[in-house]
């Protein structure tokens, strides 16, 4: 009888383990960031228009972070570490669907250029993005071991928001003029195609240069490896794998 009711519970929890996961529409190994770390801050950009392409892109349905899950594990301990010293990751992109990668190319293909695109690549055209690597064909954010982050500093002032109305200076411009990140100065706004935004670019201010330096040593601590080109971009060695398509959806409590 207790084994008849042992087994019984067995199978309830493993049913309910899968039914969480296909109601969540997440594959095996895959998790939501705020079920690992609800207080890492996202700002998925990706799912809005406040991003080069200027709008949502393809496979991007919420704004949500979604990760391997040893990716997230490895994330809530930099936050941790990083909320010693009233620090805080935000979240720009996490896995991005193989769909959004093809939308990529064909919007770099589309023949325009608008002034907000020139905003994040403004010394080229945006035709010259995957050639010079700033946007790959084959994206490691697609097998869940890439993200894109930033710093926030808790106690300062990060009130200050994205007006799509307003005509903001290029992604290299002093942080008054660019648009607002609601993040530390790191020299460049995110996704800023430019040699300003390699990391270790000699064209930012000292104190900027101490907010990479800072930023980059938090993600080694748990193995992380920066790319030279985007000092917001940092990946997993090893939790890679097969790139996904699956589309990013609404998280399910």
């Amino acid at each position: 009888m207790k084994i008849a009711v042992i087994a019984l519970l067995a199978v309830k929890l493993i049913s309910g383990s899968i039914s969480s996961a296909f109601a969540q529409g997440l594959p095996g190994g895959f998790a939501f960031l705020r079920d690992i770390d609800p207080t890492i801050i996202q700002d998925i950009r990706y799912a809005t228009s406040n991003n080069f392409m200027g709008r949502p892109i393809a496979g991007y349905g919420a704004a949500e972070c979604v990760v391997k899950r040893e990716v997230g594990l490895r994330l809530k301990a930099v936050q941790q570490e990083l909320a010693r010293q009233s620090l805080s990751l935000k979240m720009f992109d996490c896995y991005r669907p193989a769909r959004a990668v093809a939308d990529m190319v064909a919007w770099s293909r589309n023949g325009k250029e608008t002034a907000a695109e020139r905003r994040y690549n403004p010394a080229f055209s945006k035709v010259d993005l995957f050639r010079l690597g700033y946007i790959a064909t084959h994206s490691g954010h697609s097998t869940g071991a890439a993200v894109d982050l930033t710093l926030v500093d808790l106690t300062a002032d990060n009130s200050r928001k994205f007006d799509p109305a307003r005509d903001y200076a290029d992604c290299t411009a002093p942080v008054a003029a660019r648009a607002p990140e609601g993040s530390v100065d790191m020299g460049t706004g995110y996704d800023c195609s430019d040699a300003k935004g390699h990391t270790a670019s000699g064209s930012i201010t000292p104190t900027q240069k101490r907010w990479r330096t800072r930023l980059v040593a938090a993600m080694a601590g748990q193995g992380f490896v920066n790319y030279s080109k985007e000092w917001w971009h940092f990946s997993l060695p090893g939790a890679g794998g097969p790139a996904y398509d699956f589309p990013i959806a609404s998280h399910r409590n």
